[in-house]
């Protein structure tokens, strides 16, 4: 289990560093391709569990959210979620006369899967277009994956009390603490090195860095705790397993949602 993960990792994580340095299409190609699995997970749980989203609404909907962003900004959202809406009551209208008695529910699970994944996931773009913002993703990813790696080596070896017992029996408040002080010591540190060493310096100190990684390692793991809600109801230990050793790629960004929305939120908000 744990070659398969570094394996992984050893494949993905140059192409995702490159990615996010070049950015343009082959980080929205990147992008892409984790929502619009991820998307696809988010149907196939819902469907384990006898519900019946429309997965080309959910897919296709995470895919035109991501792109619009892309191509637009904020000016094509609108428009997309409205007809996205739209569809997807007829969509299910459709099935229910056909005799789906549960088309009601569906429905909701198709505006939940294209809203969270395809919303959320937009902000990977937004960020990245901001100026400076390769820097700025490298600052929010790479806080988050620390307070991930702190939260989980900490809970493995000094975990005694359980943070959410139904929703992840593994996870602990000891490891909660640890993923929140590695979270904010990453974030101190890359603020201090992009702030040293590249162009857009003033814009990063420690501070800074000390808030972001606070803020990283406290909120997102709601992300990763919701995620297991939709798995626990479902019976399931993994979204799927096209990543080994790490579950589905809706496992790798469940708390990458939450961090690249708040980390938007703060770089717009507080540190212009």
């Amino acid at each position: 289990m744990l070659l398969q993960r570094i394996l992984v990792i050893i494949v993905l994580l140059p192409i995702g560093l490159a990615s996010i340095w070049f950015g343009g299409w082959f980080y929205l190609a990147v992008i892409l391709a984790f929502m619009g699995i991820a998307a696809w997970e988010y149907v196939q749980l819902f469907r384990s569990g006898g519900y019946q989203p429309a997965g080309i609404l959910v897919v296709g909907g995470a895919v035109a959210l991501v792109l619009g962003r892309a191509l637009t900004g904020f000016d094509s959202a609108p428009w997309i979620l409205s007809l996205l809406i739209l569809l997807s009551m007829a969509w299910h209208l459709l099935a229910y006369e056909r005799g789906r008695d549960p088309s009601a529910t569906d429905f909701t699970a198709t505006l939940g899967g294209f809203m969270y994944i395809g919303w959320c996931g937009a902000y990977f773009v937004s960020l990245r277009s901001l100026p400076h913002g390769v820097w700025w993703v490298y600052l929010i990813l790479g806080s988050v994956w620390a307070a991930d790696s702190a939260a989980y080596s900490v809970g493995i070896r000094w975990g005694r009390h359980k943070l959410a017992p139904r929703l992840s029996p593994k996870k602990s408040w000891e490891g909660y603490w640890g993923g929140v002080v590695g979270g904010t010591l990453m974030g101190v540190l890359l603020a201090w090195a992009f702030g040293a060493w590249t162009p857009a310096g003033p814009l990063f100190t420690p501070w800074r860095g000390a808030v972001v990684g606070f803020l990283l390692g406290v909120i997102p793991t709601l992300g990763d705790l919701g995620e297991s809600m939709v798995k626990r109801q479902f019976g399931a230990k993994d979204s799927g397993n096209a990543l080994p050793g790490h579950g589905g790629f809706f496992d790798r960004i469940d708390s990458w949602l939450w961090a690249v929305v708040i980390g938007y939120a703060l770089v717009t908000l507080l540190f212009r």
